[in-house]
């Protein structure tokens, strides 16, 4: 109970800071079993598109996140595992004791959908980096699988890097078309769709596609 009082203050906690708001454009909310990906420019990234989701949807969808980071202090491993539930991935190969899709694969059989961030690192520029090939090996496991893109647009404004207080910018998150592997779809080409997916949702390529 404690920990779901938590989670919801953190949703709006993070709405208040930030002044989030929702857009589905190519979707609506849904109980399927769904990999939400989007570009990655902070640690807050999760949280913002975990707190886009209505509330049912919540406790339903775990978050992939970076096993040294979130496992540094007693705050943190509290907030990831019993808050928000999130699957911890070793970055390191030498650290490793499990295979990093055995355990996607693991979440989404247990009848959960993800949140993840297919960069693999925080890009603090303009665009996208390209895929790392773990979101391609998921959908190559688990084909039935719903990719939806998310858009995560102003958060890194919102909290520039070394800064404490948010600034007064609207930050949105922007949920596109869900994708699945085509059938003999190889990886380069799902990893170049998925990215152009995401890509098109970011609001210069929306305004010119206007």
């Amino acid at each position: 109970m404690i920990e779901r009082l938590i989670a919801r203050g953190c949703s709006a906690a993070i709405r208040l800071l930030t002044g989030a708001r929702a857009f589905w454009r190519g979707c609506i909310p849904s109980s399927e079993r769904r990999v939400y990906y989007g570009n990655h420019a902070s640690h807050g990234d999760f949280v913002l598109i975990w707190s886009s989701l209505p509330a049912a949807l919540r406790r339903e969808v775990r978050p992939v996140a970076a096993a040294e980071y979130w496992q540094r202090d007693a705050l943190r491993r509290y907030l990831i595992h019993s808050v928000f539930n999130g699957v911890l991935i070793e970055r390191e190969a030498a650290q490793r004791r499990r295979d990093p899709v055995e355990c996607l694969c693991e979440a989404v059989d247990g009848g959960g959908s993800l949140i993840l961030f297919p960069e693999g690192t925080r890009n603090t520029e303009d665009g996208v980096l390209p895929f790392k090939s773990g979101i391609y090996h998921l959908a190559r496991h688990r084909p039935e699988l719903e990719f939806v893109p998310v858009w995560i647009d102003n958060l890194k404004r919102v909290m520039p890097k070394g800064k404490w207080l948010p600034l007064p910018l609207l930050c949105t998150t922007t949920f596109g078309e869900p994708l699945r592997l085509g059938a003999g779809e190889d990886k380069q080409a799902f990893l170049e769709r998925t990215r152009a997916a995401l890509l098109a949702l970011s609001p210069e390529q929306m305004e010119a596609a206007r």
